[in-house]
């Protein structure tokens, strides 16, 4: 994909996190300490687990080289082995027996298993002295074998590379009468034979495997589903996480960038090409060190009586170093007091159910507890502000976190008594990105809107707090205002829960930071140029930011993805090469609001939606054993049978197999993490890939890799399991000749969706009466026009599987339509359904152009299929609910038929 920099110079050593944002000048804490793990080009190259590679490590292979032409005279200069006077004729017949057979380069073993793997070309035609003997003619040609590297530098010239593979050709030995006619025949025919060849492969699209003819040698496809999974060390990903969580790294600051450089250095050091640094220049904020407090205040509201701890315990140590502080990303700063009252989950329906009750929240400052009804933290606190609210305090209540009182609680698997959940309130289900550039792309000299003035920003302060703070407001509010239902009543102990009320105890929120509007964030790219389709690509992503040190989120999935950049590294070393673009991508700042990978999107808008063919997703990739995805339809069937290739020692089956014992399903895309500028907005089918568990220490500074090797995975099983899978899909998108996605399941899918759409609709007050007339039908009739459509398409497929065995691999000249482009009609369905009409979108949401996948308004995190209309039967709209139901049925059907047209 085009990027912003196509090469990168290390910007001067920039601040430590206080010096960023307190302005010293000290420079004593720079640069951070080198990586433990020397991902630099230069380091010290490692063994290779399968072969020995013709190329050095931590360089980018040149590509295809041609087989040299040789004759086999015995002076000359040529020989790849020595022969003497004694032994010669036998080693001349040995030798014309290895090179009758083509070896496999991942096995070094010879290969008679299938002629498509035979590749023949006449690179040049000079021949030499010739001196009479008889012999037939012959062509022989030998892929390179491990030896190769190690004999080239004594057997070959030094104008010749030590990787350079040879083939000879053996002619009967004529005198110089002879020799001149036969040569200029030979190069005619040499010339005839080449340009008919090129006409064959130009005409029929092309040979079935030929995707090696020009960026690489031939490989058996089985071969490499082998190598991938066999390749993949669990070792290194545990070293790279430990690495990752020796030192936190918020987005922005010093530890930060230094783990860009260290995901530079292995992209480098992995053999990728076009590694790259994209900088952008975001608004940020950072707690200050005593700029915050919760306390209760006396009765005139003069003095505090007590005062919250606010920060976690214990984590000042030579192994971890210095601990984050506990803030919200995002958070309004403010200085407010007011009455507590206690709101359980902080939804709409529950600050509604307080004001029901006669309890006045003008002014007072709500205490919500994290997950629940409202699982997004900053939909709580937006909820808190229409409430009239004037600051929101959220909680970590034993309950929500992995146990209830009076069981046994899972050691690790909850949150601490002082354990902290940080995180953003940037509202990300109404502005992705950076807030401040909502649309466009966040470089230097670009329009930025106030604060004050965008829709992704609260604006009352919050702060997050431990149970163990919590507990003291709590049994502050005993006898105040109502006794909170059952349901109400979390897992703090010694609480007597009441709601509170305007008479509640006076409690102070300060929430006073340091806020950046241009503070630099840096993603990084590296790729594997494709041979066939080089501009289509397949792109797999990971953020790196972090709250703290962040073991789960994001240090597994940035782990993983750096394994697997490292098998397709060693893979490219090796001669390999996909159809398709690879490409590997670290994000900043997802934390805040996805910040990186939406500018990334924004900045390369156009190019994605016409050439980003997939993206595959990690974020807290493993925290259990329990396999999940969240994907687009089109993934369905391709993830089926990579599952079926990965096995789980531990529980002795195929990832398949657990996932059909569990009635497994693909999940919906919500709003959760990088996938959602791709998805929704450049229209890429997408897929979040991990594997869940019980509740952990998420956000806080006890997820750190002691809890991930003691705990999350001890052996790093599914971590290796994950990369394994997430390997073996990227292979299957990048390099089968037809893109395997399932248009068929698309179809169902929809008419899936179509089912809830209809249901929810109507139990949310559609066709109740004449106000609230609804008619879908026109969405109904579209995803039939699709069902159909999606038939027609796919027997393409079936017509060219025939004509190509038919033709022992020679892929025919007319179909209707080529191999690629079939593929590229395929991957556009998924583009075909934005609504990219000027002021399309989702209406006061228009970032968000997916007619069918989007996030829920008020529920961030969960999907919520056709959204803007859903919007619009959630603000009783109907007039507006209906025209967006026409305009999808219009959309769903055009991308119907651009499918066959």
């Amino acid at each position: 994909m085009p990027s912003e920099k196509s090469g990168y110079n290390p910007p001067p050593p920039i601040p430590s996190y206080d010096e960023a944002v307190h302005g010293s000048s000290s420079q004593a804490n720079w640069p951070p300490p080198r990586s433990p793990i020397d991902d630099r080009p230069d380091a010290e190259t490692e063994a290779q687990s399968l072969l020995t590679s013709t190329q050095p490590r931590g360089r980018i292979p040149p590509g295809y080289r041609p087989p040299h032409v040789e004759t086999d005279d015995e002076g000359s200069e040529w020989s790849l082995e020595s022969e003497d006077e004694d032994n010669a004729e036998p080693s001349r017949v040995r030798r014309d027996m290895e090179e009758l057979e083509v070896e496999d380069p991942l096995n070094g073993s010879a290969s008679s298993r299938s002629s498509s793997l035979w590749r023949k070309r006449i690179a040049s035609l000079s021949l030499p002295q010739w001196r009479w003997r008889w012999r037939l003619p012959r062509l022989t040609v030998r892929l390179p074998r491990a030896s190769d590297g190690a004999n080239a530098s004594t057997t070959q010239p030094e104008s010749e590379s030590a990787t350079t593979t040879t083939r000879r050709w053996h002619w009967p030995k004529l005198n110089m009468e002879s020799s001149a006619v036969l040569l200029l025949v030979g190069r005619l025919f040499a010339i005839f034979l080449v340009m008919g060849f090129l006409y064959l492969v130009f005409v029929s699209d092309m040979f079935t495997n030929m995707s090696r003819r020009i960026g690489g040698q031939m490989f058996d496809p089985e071969s490499v589903r082998h190598h991938v999974i066999n390749t993949v060390d669990s070792r290194r990903i545990r070293e790279t996480l430990k690495h990752f969580t020796s030192y936190a790294h918020i987005a922005g600051t010093e530890g930060d960038y230094a783990l860009a450089e260290d995901v530079r250095n292995a992209f480098l050091k992995s053999g990728l090409e076009d590694v790259t640094v994209d900088e952008y220049y975001v608004y940020l904020n950072y707690p200050k060190a005593g700029g915050r407090a919760v306390e209760i205040m006396n009765e005139d509201g003069s003095q505090p009586v007590w005062s919250a701890q606010i920060e976690e315990e214990g984590f000042e140590n030579d192994a971890l170093g210095k601990q984050t502080m506990v803030f919200h990303g995002h958070s309004k700063s403010g200085d407010v007091r007011g009455p507590l009252i206690y709101a359980n989950y902080g939804s709409r329906e529950d600050f509604k159910r307080i004001s029901d009750g006669g309890i006045d929240t003008k002014g007072a400052i709500a205490l919500v507890r994290y997950y629940g009804s409202q699982g997004d933290r900053a939909l709580k606190v937006k909820a808190a502000e229409l409430a009239g609210f004037a600051g929101c305090i959220i909680y970590s209540d034993p309950a929500d976190d992995g146990f209830l009182l009076g069981t046994p609680a899972p050691k690790g698997r909850f949150m601490p008594t002082d354990g902290v959940q940080r995180g953003a309130v940037s509202l990300m289900s109404w502005v992705v990105g950076d807030v401040l550039t909502p649309g466009w792309a966040s470089k230097k000299g670009q329009p930025r809107e106030k604060t004050t003035q965008t829709k992704g920003l609260v604006q009352i302060p919050s702060i997050p707090l431990s149970w163990r703070d919590a507990q003291k407001l709590l049994q502050h509010l005993e006898g105040f205002g109502e006794r909170v239902p059952q349901d109400w009543q979390g897992g703090v102990p010694d609480v007597e829960w009441w709601t509170g009320n305007s008479s509640s105890p006076i409690v102070r929120l300060k929430n006073e930071q340091d806020e950046a509007e241009q503070q630099p964030i840096w993603n990084i790219y590296g790729k594997i140029n494709g041979i066939e389709q080089t501009e289509k690509s397949i792109i797999i992503g990971a953020h790196r930011d972090a709250w703290n040190w962040g073991a789960a989120d994001p240090g597994s999935g940035q782990a993983v993805m750096l394994e697997v950049a490292r098998v397709f590294g060693d893979l490219l070393a090796r001669g390999w090469r996909p159809l398709r673009t690879i490409e590997f991508m670290s994000w900043d700042a997802e934390e805040y609001n996805l910040i990186g990978s939406t500018e990334y999107v924004e900045n390369n808008l156009d190019s994605l939606r016409a050439n980003a063919f997939a993206y595959i997703n990690l974020d807290t990739a493993v925290v259990g054993n329990e396999f999940h995805a969240a994907a687009s339809p089109v993934f369905n069937k391709i993830l089926y049978n990579v599952m079926e290739r990965v096995h789980d020692p531990l529980r002795n089956a195929t990832l398949r197999a657990l996932w059909v014992d569990r009635k497994g399903e693909l999940e919906g895309l919500g709003a959760g993490s990088d996938y959602v500028a791709f998805q929704d907005i450049a229209g890429t089918s997408s897929i979040d890939l991990r594997f869940d568990g019980d509740k952990f220490p998420y956000h806080s500074n006890y997820e750190t890799f002691d809890w991930m090797a003691n705990v999350g995975d001890p052996d790093f099983i599914y971590h290796t399991l994950l990369a394994q899978v997430l390997a073996l899909l990227v292979l299957e998108l990048s390099d089968r000749p037809v893109l395997p996605f399932d248009l068929d399941q698309y179809a169902l899918s929809l008419g899936r969706y179509f089912g809830d759409l209809w249901k929810w609709s109507e139990e949310n007050g559609a066709n109740k009466d004449e106000n609230t007339r609804l008619n879908l039908n026109p969405i109904r009739d579209a995803i039939k026009e699709v069902e159909s459509a999606v038939a027609r398409f796919g027997s393409w497929e079936l017509e060219w599987k025939q004509a190509v065995a038919s033709s022992n691999g020679w892929e025919p000249a007319k179909l209707g339509q080529t191999r690629t482009e079939y593929n590229t009609r395929m991957a556009a369905f998924e583009t075909g359904l934005l609504d990219t009409e000027f002021g399309g979108g989702i209406p006061n949401r228009t970032q968000f152009v997916h007619v069918v996948f989007g996030p829920q308004l008020w529920s961030g995190y969960d999907e919520a299929f056709f959204p803007a209309i859903r919007d619009a039967i959630d603000a009783r709209d109907f007039t507006l609910a209906q025209k967006l139901a026409d305009k999808t049925a219009r959309i769903i059907s055009e991308a119907a038929s651009a499918l066959i047209k």
